[in-house]
């Protein structure tokens, strides 16, 4: 489990091959900031981007580590077979504080940007979001994008899609790496996990 609360921002060094086809996934080299290893153990789960990926080997004197993605994860998720920057979050302790709010590291779904602007000394963050998550989106909610633990400003719906609208304070900005998002960014999305089970309880009822 995670927070949402990213604790470094990292950068896939190099991807490579499992295999030679479709269905074999890919390895990939992840550069942590000096000392955000020190505490970390083979095994260990990660939250890269929002994916919760296990670390298969690491060295913490060159700060990198390694993890293995299957080809399944690969399709359903975006930013995580090219090399660049990424968010980071280590697994949750159970005497962490909860300072975002309760992510599992499964992603829902791939969105893309459709504004990333500065309004004031913030910046607006618009996604556009797959019609099957839209009915988990509200108002004031809880939202990950690309792990990043987020409130749901509005949430404006089409026939084809939902967009919603966030704010970002400079913070979130300067130490995370949705600095780098534009137009046409693809986004990993994790629904708020309370969303998932009230629904199975309503429909449960019925």
């Amino acid at each position: 489990m995670f927070t949402g609360i990213i604790t470094g921002v990292g950068r896939i060094a190099a991807v490579h091959d499992l295999g030679s086809s479709a269905q074999h996934g890919k390895r990939l080299d992840i550069d942590a900031p000096a000392g955000w290893l020190d505490d970390v153990g083979l095994g260990d789960s990660i939250a890269i981007n929002g994916a919760c990926m296990t670390v298969t080997a690491f060295d913490a004197k060159a700060n990198r580590f390694c993890i293995e993605i299957s080809a399944e994860s690969l399709d359903k998720t975006a930013g995580l077979a090219e090399t660049g920057a990424v968010n980071l979050e280590k697994a949750l302790r159970a005497q962490d504080r909860l300072g975002g709010h309760i992510v599992a590291g499964h992603v829902d779904g791939v969105g893309t940007v459709t504004l990333f602007a500065p309004v004031g000394e913030s910046r607006e963050l618009r996604v556009a979001v797959p019609r099957p998550l839209s009915k988990y989106l509200a108002y004031k909610g809880s939202v990950a994008v690309n792990g990043v633990s987020l409130t749901v400003n509005s949430v404006v719906d089409t026939p084809e899609a939902s967009e919603i609208s966030i704010n970002l304070i400079a913070h979130t900005v300067e130490h995370t790496a949705l600095h780098a998002l534009k137009p046409g960014s693809r986004v990993n999305l994790e629904i708020d996990l309370i969303a998932r089970y009230v629904e199975r309880m309503l429909k449960a009822r019925t």
